[in-house]
């Protein structure tokens, strides 16, 4: 378990010739064991500061410090699954899982409803459940701080309310510390401690709020639906979100990229 620490980050990228400023002034303290959720319209530099974080992307101004000055074990969560295609899903999950994991690798294609899949290959899964496996991959590495870039976004309804209860059960069990990228206010509202929104065009923190409500959350509840309508009235002049990736019901071929989850 670890916290970290955001100091003054900028980040800028080239754009026709000119610097396109993403993301400007972002200083902020993440606690050991928080659930950190991070919202804003695409584009925003949601998944460009998840990239930060994991040391992905160093090209930005401030720093990010830890505590002792150490890096933790990091595992992230990309929006596109990047299973090794050659290997079954099994064999994904093991490796980068410690010698005899294979029980428990089996156990957690089960907490993320794949029973039966172990032996698939990423490209016999619809996106949705190649997601699901990425997700499994980076629990079983056992991560000090987990970076979540919407990891539920094409599950149906159902499944998707399923999967946040047991991610929640997982942290709550463990306490890593993690950071989630989501559109979906009410999943920022039911499972996190604390939620960022980032502001579209200036790139800077709009809205900072630690939820100290018991769990489990309901919708229903006075302070939930309260904090709800302040980040939809917050997000009335955002530009729409992109398209959802395909449904769990689509196939598509597997992901090519050979990037491990733990950094």
């Amino acid at each position: 378990m670890t916290g970290f620490r955001l100091e003054d980050i900028t980040r800028r990228f080239a754009a026709n010739g000119a610097q396109k400023t993403v993301l400007q002034d972002i200083s902020l303290t993440v606690e050991s064991g928080a659930f950190v959720t991070v919202v804003g319209p695409s584009g925003v530099g949601k998944t460009t500061l998840l990239r930060m974080i994991a040391g992905l992307d160093r090209g930005f101004e401030g720093r990010v410090t830890w505590p002792e000055g150490r890096r933790p074990k990091i595992g992230m969560v990309f929006q596109e699954p990047r299973l090794v295609p050659w290997l079954s899903i099994l064999d994904n999950l093991l490796l980068i899982a410690e010698p005899g994991a294979r029980s428990e690798a089996l156990a957690l294609l089960d907490l993320v409803e794949l029973q039966g899949c172990a032996d698939a290959l990423p490209r016999q899964l619809s996106g949705g459940m190649q997601r699901r496996a990425a997700l499994a991959r980076a629990l079983l590495a056992k991560p000090d701080l987990l970076l979540l870039d919407e990891p539920l976004i094409s599950l149906d309804s159902t499944r998707a309310e399923r999967l946040r209860a047991r991610l929640l059960a997982f942290w709550q069990a463990g306490k890593p510390t993690i950071v989630m990228v989501t559109h979906d206010f009410a999943e920022a509202i039911e499972l996190s401690s604390r939620v960022i929104a980032l502001a579209p065009e200036t790139g800077r923190i709009a809205l900072d709020r630690a939820i100290p409500l018991p769990y489990p959350r309901q919708m229903t509840d006075p302070a939930e639906a309260s904090l709800l309508g302040e980040l939809r009235d917050l997000a009335k002049d955002w530009p729409a979100p992109p398209p959802s990736p395909e449904s769990e019901g689509e196939e598509r071929a597997g992901n090519t990229g050979l990037r491990l989850l733990t950094i």
